[in-house]
């Protein structure tokens, strides 16, 4: 049996998005990805961390098509 691992560590989060520890802490202290702390660690729950990629995701194509259209008008 293979158990999912929920609970992410800031390590963990900036493997699985191919960026620095460091800017993990960023965006968690700011807010900018859901995080919350056990003590003085960041913690990351992978559901939130997979729906704020989507979000992400999203928010930038739909920012294209308006771009695209906005475009298209001049």
């Amino acid at each position: 049996m293979v158990k999912r691992k929920e609970i992410l560590t800031a390590k963990e989060v900036a493997e699985y998005l191919d960026i620095h520890p460091l800017t993990v802490h960023r965006y968690a202290r700011e807010g900018k990805i859901p995080a919350f702390k056990i003590g003085t660690d960041w913690r990351f729950h992978k559901k939130y961390i997979e729906q704020w990629i989507k979000q992400k995701v999203s928010s930038n194509f739909d920012n294209r098509k308006q771009n695209v259209s906005i475009l298209e008008k001049i």
